[in-house]
């Protein structure tokens, strides 16, 4: 038979409170110790890119793609100085042409009608030139003669009066007789004047009608000078040395007035159109120096052109080669170009971190002396140029700092490093 004791139950259930309540302070105490310990330092895996700060001078410089284009001046561009029709290709881009090569062959047989109207036109000016010529001569022999037989009697007309003067003085005739004489000479007097006068007008006028015809035969002259050329230019010449780029019709096609027919090129004469990043291409000038690497081999030249528009974040530098082109250089060839802005001397610097813009304060990790750990620091950078940056504070010189991209630990001030 079981007996009841219940101080044994009062006994049990103090114990499991005091159990309960130690534990509960227990766990509470290992919470407080988990919250408050610090995250563990992450370890970074290499490899990692490094550089150490270092003092000296800073060459600043700007790169960007680009490509080999024709210079402006070496580019020829041949329209089509007529509607016609193509009947014949000579020659396939990429080949060699010389100046007198024929391209290809154009006909339009209106041009052919026009260039014998012109002829015949140029005929019929100059037959009227000729007819001109000779109905003035005609006219101005005419002329003279008058003017001749008016200053022949002039001349005897003053005779007769000088005569009649004589004779008057020695009374031999009246007063009448010389007074009619001496009359008769004035009014030949004027009439020879007016008619050197005539003559010297009509010597001008026969020299405008001349002038007049000889333009009508000039203007037929380059008209017809007009209609050869545009018949010559349907056999399409290169006009230059150097390669056809661009022939851009078919045979049976037609073409209008202006339709370019053909590009040549020469491929001697290049340049480089780089596209630099607008954020960068404000401190190019004009003539700075540049490098353009063809992947063949590294061509000097110099800044000629700066595109004053930016397209698509970029902004057009056209760079002229001083040196002489690699082999396989030839227009539209990829390349890179390198522009020296300027040179700082005795300044911090460091290599290019993978992020951070210039004139900013910026985040890098600095390596401890052992290499094994890094520690996030706050570095203010100055002017930069293609791999290097100007290190203003945060840094000293001979500190070593990653320039990888460390992005994905921007939550950590701490890691450790294994390379």
């Amino acid at each position: 038979m079981d007996i009841a004791r219940p101080d044994l139950r009062r006994k049990r259930q103090r114990r499991s409170i005091v159990f309960g309540t130690v534990a509960a302070v227990l766990l509470g105490a290992v919470a407080f110790f988990i919250v408050r310990l610090k995250p563990a330092v992450p370890t970074v895996d290499g490899p990692l890119f490094t550089d150490a700060v270092k003092r000296g001078t800073l060459l600043r410089q700007v790169r960007g793609p680009g490509s080999l284009v024709p210079r402006e001046d070496r580019i020829r561009l041949i329209p089509a100085e007529t509607d016609a029709t193509v009947v014949r290709i000579r020659v396939l881009p990429g080949a060699m042409v010389h100046p007198d090569t024929v391209v290809m062959d154009l006909v339009d047989p209106a041009t052919q009608q026009q260039l014998m109207d012109a002829q015949l036109q140029l005929q019929a000016a100059k037959a009227d030139l000729q007819n001109t010529r000779a109905k003035a001569e005609s006219d101005l022999m005419t002329q003279r003669a008058g003017a001749a037989t008016v200053s022949q009697d002039q001349k005897q007309a003053q005779l007769q009066a000088q005569t009649d003067k004589s004779l008057l003085e020695l009374g031999v005739i009246s007063g009448l007789k010389y007074n009619e004489s001496r009359g008769k000479a004035d009014e030949l007097g004027v009439r020879n004047d007016i008619e050197g006068k005539r003559l010297q007008l009509n010597q001008q006028t026969i020299r405008t009608q001349v002038a007049v015809q000889q333009a009508k035969v000039e203007q037929a002259q380059a008209l017809l000078a007009l209609k050869q050329k545009q018949q010559d230019a349907l056999s399409v010449r290169a006009g230059i040395e150097g390669v056809l780029v661009d022939l851009p019709h078919q045979v049976g096609e037609h073409v209008t007035v202006g339709t370019t027919l053909a590009k040549v090129v020469q491929p001697d004469q290049l340049k480089a159109s780089l596209k630099i990043a607008e954020t960068q291409a404000r401190d190019i000038q004009l003539n700075q120096p540049a490098a353009i690497d063809t992947h063949n081999g590294v061509i000097a030249g110099r800044v000629t052109r700066i595109d004053p528009a930016v397209q698509n974040g970029t902004v057009t530098v056209d760079v002229a080669l001083d040196g002489a082109l690699p082999q396989g250089a030839r227009p539209d060839l990829s390349v890179d170009g390198t522009i020296d802005l300027d040179r700082l001397n005795n300044v911090l610097y460091v290599g290019r971190p993978a992020q951070g813009n210039e004139n900013s304060t910026i985040s890098l990790f600095k390596l401890s002396p052992d290499g094994k750990s890094a520690q996030r620091v706050q570095v203010q950078v100055g002017r930069a140029s293609v791999n290097s940056i100007q290190v203003i504070g945060g840094l000293q010189q001979g500190d070593t700092v990653i320039l990888s991209d460390m992005s994905k630990w921007d939550s950590n001030d701490r890691i450790r490093v294994e390379q």
